[in-house]
């Protein structure tokens, strides 16, 4: 389970940034978005897709997260 720094950028888009891996996406769709809650399934730009257990409530960014590799 990789630690995710998520981070928004200039355009408004979210960055998903593992730094052991040095890899860097903007997330293209996350499951749950909303002020409630924040999570489930999220899907990179490049077709990667993680898992993280909803957030309740959402979480404020930038933020480290755990995230499973789907």
């Amino acid at each position: 389970m990789p630690s995710v720094m998520i981070r928004v950028k200039d355009n408004g888009a979210l960055l998903f940034y593992i730094a052991k891996k040095d890899q860097e996406d903007e997330i293209a769709s996350v499951e749950l978005d909303t002020e409630e809650s924040w999570g489930g399934e999220v899907e990179l730009t490049d077709g990667s897709r993680y898992y993280i257990d909803p957030i309740t409530p959402r979480p404020s960014f930038p933020t480290t997260l755990r995230f499973k590799r789907v």
